[in-house]
């Protein structure tokens, strides 16, 4: 099994967001989740809960490959 990329999630004050969702997407957030309690030793997180972290990260590498095409 792959080590997820995923940090633990932190517990702070949400900004509400209302996405709709594939149900397919839902289904692999609920996977996700499982998969990364069980890797970090936490308790199974809701979906709703992954999406930040996740697009926190996908937003830093988008910015590091940005930050590579101009040079630096």
């Amino acid at each position: 099994m792959n080590k997820l990329m995923l940090r633990p999630l932190e517990d702070e004050a949400p900004v509400k967001v209302t996405v709709d969702l594939p149900p397919s997407t839902h289904r692999n957030l609920l996977a996700y989740a499982q998969v990364h309690a069980a890797q970090t030793g936490g308790k199974v997180a809701e979906p709703a809960r992954l999406v930040v972290p996740m697009l926190d990260q996908l937003m830093a590498a988008i910015a590091r490959s940005f930050a590579g095409a101009k040079g630096g």
